[in-house]
């Protein structure tokens, strides 16, 4: 167990650099030191009551330190970066990733939040906890972009970095792991090894090893097409009120979001029609 009332040197610390978008964290031997923000309490509940329901792909919630921040254990493993690598274009990594969102979902909808809860999002956006698709809530991760997949011997085994976790549905959660993982992108946007692939075909592989019910399958493309659109708007507003996400915005998001809506408005009966229970 990690004495946390020893105090850290800060030669014990090794600075982890991912997106940019959090400042400030570190790894400090088998743990994570990370700033605390207003919703940190919120998630480490999260993380915790994971952790009592079995699920162990997250990192283990550990309190705050001697300095306040917030302690985690640290999540061995590969985190692969953007353009994503050949390895990352099999098909057994969509299995894998789609049974470890099953396992932490599964995990999730038995957790009802405090009435006190406090929700993560990006500058300049409404926090929001409604569920359109008509599907029961549950808190999930709702960040599924590469650098918050850990992978151990070319698999996906557990998640990270959960600041946008909140209410929401298990398929829009599933759409924002498409959209990355599938990807549910204009082949234009996609990382080379992923940019003639069938997308449809993929998207049934992962729609298959989740458990989608008839119903999911049904209402997933209207649910991407949405959720596309809405990081369209979010990031847009973010990137006038934040340097980090300015420099998303400049850096492609701009361009690549608008060319998304409109692949998804385009390819979305095929997919839908691939992914259909027969």
């Amino acid at each position: 167990m990690n004495d946390l009332s020893r105090g850290v040197d800060q030669s014990d610390e090794v600075p982890l650099v991912g997106d940019g978008v959090t400042q400030g964290i570190v790894r400090v031997g088998d743990t994570v030191r990370r700033p605390v923000r207003p919703f940190t309490l919120t998630i480490q509940a999260y993380l915790a009551h994971l952790h009592a329901e079995g699920f162990s792909g997250a990192p283990v919630p550990l309190g705050l330190d001697e300095r306040g921040r917030e302690v985690l254990s640290f999540v061995p493993g590969d985190v692969p970066r953007e353009p994503l690598p050949p390895q990352t274009a099999r098909e057994e990594v969509l299995v894998a990733l789609a049974q470890l969102i099953r396992r932490l979902h599964d995990a999730a909808e038995r957790w009802v939040a405090p009435e006190d809860a406090v929700w993560g999002g990006i500058p300049g956006t409404r926090v929001r906890t409604s569920t359109p698709d008509g599907e029961p809530p549950l808190v999930s991760h709702r960040d599924y972009c590469p650098g918050n997949v850990v992978f151990r011997d070319g698999l996906p085994v557990a998640l990270i970095d959960f600041d946008l976790a909140k209410p929401t549905t298990r398929v829009d959660d599933l759409a924002n792991a498409l959209y990355y993982w599938a990807p549910l992108m204009h082949p234009e946007d996609r990382a080379p090894a992923f940019r003639d692939l069938d997308i449809p075909h993929r998207v049934a592989v992962f729609a298959d090893a989740y458990g989608m019910t008839p119903r999911q399958r049904r209402i997933l493309v209207s649910a991407a097409g949405t959720m596309i659109g809405r990081f369209h708007v979010n990031m847009r507003t973010a990137a006038e009120q934040d340097p980090v996400f300015r420099r998303f915005w400049d850096e492609g998001a701009k361009d690549r979001l608008p060319r998304a809506e409109t692949w998804i408005q385009q390819e979305g009966p095929a997919i839908t029609a691939e992914i259909a229970v027969r």
